[in-house]
């Protein structure tokens, strides 16, 4: 039995609040990439766009010819210390692989979403995106701001607003096969 696709366009509101951890959706509308760099300068220097509804993908693009050539998440466990800041500005959704730590799920909880992309699909990302603009073009192209619009980017709810998350509960589930075994 296939499992129904929820449709989301940023800005996201407080649809994301009803999402599940597991569920599958294809988001479109305006992305921002952020990677460390970017969220230093970001805490340092304001916003430069407006967060409210946004969502942050934990991205270093490759960008060519104004066009995004490959888009492979960057594991967003990098941005446990640095997302809290976001998501109290209004930041909705935050996008990449390997899930995120304890304090990111409190973080969310009754506010937004983590979503999970699979590593190792950046032309599968790429074509389904488009080249708006940047911000922080200086910090170069893997750690610069760009504005990405998607037109219907498959992802997985990883964290949802509730605190469920389907990277810790994987993890849990390991372990407890592994001391089986042991």
């Amino acid at each position: 039995m296939s499992k129904k696709i929820v449709q989301l366009k940023t800005p996201l509101g407080e649809e994301v609040l009803k999402l599940k951890a597991g569920d599958h959706v294809e988001l479109s509308g305006i992305v921002y990439t952020a990677r460390d760099e970017a969220h230093l300068r970001m805490m340092e220097n304001g916003v430069p766009f407006d967060p409210k509804g946004a969502v942050i993908f934990h991205c270093g693009p490759v960008i060519r010819d104004k066009k995004v050539i490959a888009a492979g998440p960057t594991t967003s466990a990098r941005m446990n210390e640095l997302s809290g800041f976001l998501i109290e500005k209004g930041v909705r959704g935050l996008i990449g692989k390997g899930g995120m730590g304890a304090t990111v799920r409190k973080q969310l909880k009754g506010t937004a979403v983590y979503f999970a992309f699979t590593g190792g699909c950046a032309a599968l990302a790429s074509s389904h995106m488009t080249l708006n603009g940047v911000h922080y073009e200086d910090l170069g192209m893997a750690e610069a701001v760009w504005e990405i619009g998607l037109d219907r980017l498959p992802l997985v709810v990883g964290i949802d607003s509730h605190g469920n998350d389907i990277f810790d509960a994987a993890r849990r589930k390991s372990e407890t096969v592994m001391r089986k075994y042991s």
